[in-house]
């Protein structure tokens, strides 16, 4: 069966739709991989050619006759587990298929060169499928705020209700997340989109002179970056992008959170989009799982600890590390993957959100106006003085928590209060749509503020 021996969420063949996404797993696949060894070698003889260091008619031999897709797998893999490392592999069956021109191969090139101008490569990949992802739910965020701009509900700190909001300015806040995310995406990518090419201990000694123009023309046939200096143990760039999608999960996982809280039975604000079957239990008919908001979190809890683990392989031992490298090799691919799968599951959970606005006007007056009692006494401490006004309104909270009714029953029986407002304005300044404060103005300046 196929994927039967896989042993990770990342490519079961239960859980790999749930975790990730085929277009992400293909960019980091084992033949993916291959691939980029293969691409960076023929680029590097292509380079060193242009540059007079091997001969024009071997570097047009290797372009035509290299071919990762006649590889012998099963001997690469061997052979990598033998030598630890799968460039010389790579580099036998290469220049195997090249022929007399095979001798060119890998020419003062070392290991990690390869590889690490590899994993740019898949980078550069991925970072375009994020971004692409990015976009799609800063539209669908838009579209949630733009929609809810005015639909009051109750804010809530501590997990307590406390001050009425909108559900447009709550997206708002989502959307913003995003905007700052898609703005570090663009800033990092000059950072970390650079080629790496500088021989054994990074001096490039084995090219002589040529060495800078080799490597420059290098990043030029790779459309990437050119170092200005040698990054086998500066890993930054690496880690500042895998921290980069730890910040974009997190912000997935705060956006599942909300969700999961708010679509409670208690709650019973939000919900994620209905498909027959998903989310159900196999005990209680009546349940209705927020599965894509579980899995959002789940990833940024995930990528987090990779995030960890990329900013513990930074510290790397002299000019060639040891341990540390290696441990990129299991976060970056996991991060990226994990990544896609949050976002795929973001844009369906948010595509369709259904968002039940009587339900929150509904929960909005559970506190049978309490929650406005900030606005009502602010309003009166003009006529009475901020500190009376705290008092009368605090005794009139305590009625009603004790007693029940309404704050705007208990203030329109005081005389304190009537003497200043007549009914309707106890009614209208106790009304929690009435205070919303510059909720939906936050939402059009969002909206306002970045292209999208």
């Amino acid at each position: 069966m196929l994927g039967a021996a896989s042993s990770t969420v990342i490519d079961s063949i239960l859980f790999r739709d749930a975790f990730g996404t085929a277009a992400m797993r293909e960019v980091f696949s084992d033949r993916a991989l291959i691939d980029r060894y293969v691409e960076v070698e023929v680029a590097l003889a292509q380079a060193e050619a242009k540059v007079g260091v091997i001969p024009k008619e071997a570097a047009a031999e290797i372009a035509a006759r290299a071919d990762a897709s006649k590889f012998d797998l099963d001997k690469l893999r061997e052979e990598t587990d033998l030598v630890g490392y799968p460039i010389l592999p790579v580099v036998h069956q290469l220049a195997k298929q090249c022929g007399e021109a095979g001798r060119y191969v890998h020419w003062g090139a070392t290991t990690q060169d390869i590889m690490d101008t590899a994993v740019v490569l898949q980078m550069r990949a991925a970072l375009d499928l994020i971004g692409a992802d990015i976009a799609a739910l800063r539209g669908i965020l838009a579209g949630l705020a733009q929609k809810h701009r005015d639909t009051a509900m109750a804010g809530r700190t501590h997990l307590q209700q406390a001050l009425p909001i909108t559900f447009g300015y709550k997206a708002a806040i989502w959307l913003a997340m995003f905007d700052r995310h898609a703005a570090r995406l663009a800033e990092l990518k000059p950072r970390v989109l650079v080629g790496e090419f500088a021989g054994a201990a990074g001096t490039l000694a084995s090219l002589g002179d040529k060495g800078f123009a080799v490597q420059e023309a290098l990043c030029a046939e790779l459309k990437l970056g050119v170092p200005v200096s040698t990054w086998h143990v500066a890993r930054d760039g690496f880690a500042e992008a895998i921290n980069f999608l730890a910040l974009l999960t997190g912000s997935l996982g705060k956006i599942a959170l909300d969700i999961m809280i708010m679509a409670s039975t208690e709650f019973a604000e939000v919900y994620e989009p209905f498909v027959k079957g998903r989310g159900a239990s196999s005990t209680m008919p009546q349940k209705r799982n927020p599965i894509s908001s579980e899995l959002m979190l789940a990833a940024s809890k995930a990528v987090r600890q990779h995030a960890g683990l990329m900013l513990d392989a930074m510290v790397q031992d002299f000019e060639r590390a040891t341990g540390p490298w290696h441990a990129e090799w299991i976060a970056i691919p996991e991060s990226f993957v994990l990544t896609a799968g949050a976002l795929h599951q973001a844009k369906f959970a948010l595509g369709g959100l259904i968002v039940d606005d009587k339900r929150m006007a509904q929960n909005l007056g559970m506190s049978n106006g309490l929650i406005v009692a900030e606005a009502v006494m602010m309003q009166m401490a003009p006529f009475i003085g901020r500190q009376r006004a705290h008092d009368v309104v605090y005794a009139a909270c305590r009625v009603v928590n004790e007693r029940g009714g309404t704050l705007a029953a208990v203030l329109a029986a005081d005389p304190e209060v009537t003497k200043h407002f007549d009914k309707a304005a106890v009614t209208r300044m106790t009304d929690p749509a009435n205070y919303s404060g510059l909720a939906p103005q936050m939402v059009d300046r969002v909206i306002a503020s970045a292209k999208r």
